[in-house]
């Protein structure tokens, strides 16, 4: 059991948590103009990379705190800000500036068809790049690359597994779902729609973690509807995932308690009322990052112990 303690605690590495922002001279399918939040151990050593896809209208920041720790247990966490950039170029010294206008969810809407790309985009760029951006002789082994996404982040994870509007760059070796949506109501899903309401239907060559919030369901208030609504959120998605598949549930917390536990401005401030909460964050936090670290070793480094152990006994964790 000590090492089933050991996931749920911060980990062995030393981290350094950075920003890269992404320029270009031109837009191309191989250079994604955003800026990226990444984790990465500092001690010298090739590290499976994770690729982690934020909720509708939040930050990559608001996770720092999970990215934090499932680096620490030996991997390099990327977090892109899916935003709207734009280029100005000045002719006469070809000087390009970046500019963030606004967060692409906000720009594209309801279809995630733009952000589905984007990510595929990052995914390319990071097998050209990812390794020089990173502390010395840490180096990104991109044969193990995980893709995972919170909420509306969570679909697109899914989607771009799935081959949905393009098929990834690179191979893609798990998935994780951290409380997913498709949408805000059974027949009213986002485009393009991932679930099929046939069971096992999702047809994913790699194992797959899903990852529900009891709250998320639940409606906090008359003004707001669930930020998870059943019948689009974690248990639809679990039941059409082929196995191997693990699907775990925090029953007392809500879809956004996974978060830092400080998350600040307009946006920050909105996480606290759109959404049933737990007492407090840092236990869902813990939960969601040691289960991500359990099955990402026992299927990317087939250590298998620590994930089973919490499959038999779930509600020592919850």
């Amino acid at each position: 059991m000590a090492s089933v303690k050991y996931v749920f605690e911060k980990g062995s590495k030393s981290v350094k948590m950075f920003t890269v922002q992404t320029k270009a001279c031109k837009k191309t399918e191989n250079s994604p103009m955003k800026p990226l939040l990444v984790a990465s151990p500092v001690e010298e050593g090739d590290y499976p990379v994770v690729v982690f896809l934020h909720g509708y209208l939040l930050y990559n920041s608001f996770y720092s705190q999970l990215f934090n720790h499932v680096a620490s247990h030996g991997f390099i966490v990327i977090g892109p800000q899916n935003s709207s950039l734009r280029l100005v170029e000045r002719v006469n010294n070809f000087r390009q500036e970046e500019t963030e206008t606004s967060a692409l969810y906000v720009v594209s809407g309801a279809d995630t068809t733009e952000e589905i790309k984007s990510a595929a985009s990052l995914l390319d760029w990071l097998t050209h790049n990812l390794a020089s951006t990173l502390p010395p002789q840490v180096r990104p082994d991109l044969t193990k690359l995980s893709i995972a996404g919170h909420s509306r982040g969570g679909k697109v994870a899914f989607a771009l597994a799935l081959g949905k509007v393009v098929s990834s760059p690179i191979k893609i070796s798990a998935l994780i779902g951290i409380d997913p949506v498709d949408g805000m109501d059974m027949g009213n899903q986002t485009p393009p729609p991932i679930l099929t309401y046939e069971p096992n239907s999702l047809k994913l060559d790699m194992p797959v973690l899903v990852v529900g919030s009891g709250l998320g369901e639940l409606k906090r208030n008359a003004l707001f509807p669930p930020a998870a609504p059943k019948g689009v959120s974690h248990e639809q998605f679990f039941n059409e995932c082929c196995a191997p598949a693990c699907y775990f549930v925090a029953k007392d917390y809500g879809h956004v308690d996974m978060l830092d536990d400080e998350t600040k401005g307009f946006r920050g401030n909105l996480t606290y009322c759109i959404a049933k909460n737990g007492k407090e964050r840092k236990p869902m936090r813990l939960f969601v990052g040691g289960i991500m670290v359990a099955f990402l070793k026992a299927y990317l480094e087939q250590e298998k112990g620590t994930l089973m152990a919490i499959k038999d006994n779930p509600g020592r964790h919850q």
